[in-house]
């Protein structure tokens, strides 16, 4: 048998599927993201293939170090692209293959420190100004806690702490939990969105449906948790959906690339010609905060930073020669 032939000579047949499996289960058992491991099953797959189909037990630091290499010298990627090639090489290895590879030294995409994109305070108002709806709440809420785009649309109801001003950060990046600013002036609007959403969560249950994706092992413990309101999405997608991993019919959050879309449309409407992203909104925040006189330390517990170096680079783009600036967050009674 050909399949049989293949394997005995160390090669990975992509019919069988039997390492993926073993990767996806293993990413699941330590919680990973889907995100993360959707992208780290690519990169696993990508590394196979560039191999010629070879399994990964046969193969170690050498054809690791070569794939990594075409990757910086090839392909040109950069260097944030080639490190979660690496990560997820490692993970396979380490995590799912029990076999360690140590001393890899591949070419390394060089590391080019890129300035971040600050719009002013104006320009944060024209570009809220040119949106509409709960996109113009999601981007307020990034603007005014610091907030990154998937910390905004993997919200829950109830992250929402209206009666201390915060707002808890609970899917951050590397898992890490925090709390931010969630200003008085935008309660109206934030509570008025999420009647909204309650009412159609109520519609949901009405038709056996309305619960939603709870992480670890939460809906085991908790097994009506999952159609609770406070656990519910406060952005929730228009339409239901299957759960990737449960296969279970849910209404998930908003898809990230709604956002992204209406801001780039705003953009274009108001003719500013800075590229702007999400992201442009969380370096605002930053670079505002430290213009008007608050501590790096202070400001770095706020975006969620490990180091204070990450945070120092807005000081290579504040604008230092400002006075009688208005806070980013008093800036927003100006939006109408």
């Amino acid at each position: 048998m050909a399949g049989g032939r293949r394997r005995a000579r160390g090669e990975f047949t992509p019919g069988s599927a039997r390492l993926m499996d073993q990767v996806r289960e293993t990413l699941r058992y330590y919680h990973y993201a889907l995100r993360t491991e959707q992208s780290y099953v690519s990169w696993i797959l990508r590394f196979i293939r560039f191999n010629e189909m070879r399994h990964p037990k046969t193969m170690g630091k050498v054809e690791i170090e070569r794939f990594l290499s075409h990757l910086a010298v090839n392909r040109n990627v950069a260097a944030s692209t080639q490190n979660q090639a690496l990560n997820a090489i490692i993970f396979l290895y380490e995590d799912v293959l029990h076999t360690p590879v140590k001393g890899l030294s591949p070419v390394r995409t060089k590391k080019n420190k890129h300035v971040p994109t600050v719009m002013s305070i104006d320009e944060v108002i024209a570009v809220m100004n040119a949106m509409h709806g709960t996109h113009k709440l999601m981007t307020r809420l990034m603007y005014v806690g610091g907030l990154r785009l998937m910390e905004v649309i993997r919200a829950r109801v109830q992250d929402f702490d209206f009666d201390n001003e915060k707002f808890l950060v609970r899917d951050s990046k590397g898992g890490k939990g925090r709390t931010t600013f969630l200003p008085r002036q935008i309660h109206p609007t934030i509570q008025s969105h999420l009647a909204r959403v309650k009412a159609l969560h109520e519609n949901d249950l009405a038709q056996g449906l309305g619960s939603v994706y709870l992480p670890f092992a939460l809906a085991r413990k908790y097994p009506n948790a999952k159609r609770a309101w406070g656990w519910q999405y406060a952005f929730p997608s228009r339409r239901l959906s299957k759960d990737p991993r449960s296969g279970e019919i849910r209404r998930h959050h908003a898809h990230h690339t709604s956002l992204q879309k209406a801001i780039v449309r705003a953009r274009k409407e108001i003719n500013l010609t800075k590229q702007i992203s999400c992201h442009t909104f969380r370096h605002s925040f930053a670079t505002h905060m430290l213009e008007d006189g608050v501590n790096i330390r202070k400001l770095q517990v706020l975006l969620g930073h490990n180091d204070v170096k990450t945070t120092e680079i807005y000081t290579h783009v504040m604008n230092k020669d400002i006075h009688a600036l208005k806070t980013p967050l008093l800036a927003l009674s100006d939006v109408t």
